[in-house]
């Protein structure tokens, strides 16, 4: 027979994750918002993000990245590197692998205004921009932006 294996029963009566008791206050890119824990609703795969959104901008990491991508566009249609990236990220958050997942995202407008995303792009608009990025400059971008929270002593987390 084979042993039966469960996960542990949480933090214990006296953790701080257990205490937090009404609306907690996070500071994202459309400004300030409120989020309200529920302990009997059902987990969702980004119910997290709005407390990583606050990582983020409290310590400049998604603005970083955005201003140092290489990308660039010539076209008055074109849209911005914000959106472009910021649907990138939320697409990799929400686990997805291929530029073609990234359009089950078209109706979340509530995480597209927390990163200061003014529209919502296309997987298209991903897979053109990212085409015209030659492999050895878009490795030095990642790896000098991915890198900066392990290299710094600085960051904070807001709560």
């Amino acid at each position: 027979m084979q042993e039966l294996i469960t996960y542990p029963t949480g933090e214990s009566e006296g953790s701080a994750l257990l205490q937090i008791s009404g609306p907690v206050a996070v500071d994202a890119f459309a400004g300030r918002i409120y989020v309200d824990w529920n302990p009997d609703a059902a987990a969702t795969p980004l119910g997290q993000l709005p407390c990583f959104i606050e990582f983020l901008h409290v310590n400049g990491l998604f603005d970083d990245w955005v201003a140092q991508c290489p990308l660039a566009w010539i076209s008055p249609n074109a849209p911005c590197k914000r959106d472009v990236l910021g649907k990138v990220l939320l697409s990799v958050l929400s686990g997805h692998q291929r530029y073609v997942h990234i359009s089950a995202l078209r109706g979340d407008s509530v995480n597209l205004e927390l990163l200061g995303m003014s529209k919502v792009v296309s997987e298209d608009s991903v897979r053109r921009g990212f085409a015209q990025l030659d492999e050895e400059t878009g490795t030095r971008w990642l790896q000098s932006t991915v890198r900066r929270p392990w290299r710094s002593k600085t960051l904070r987390t807001g709560f």
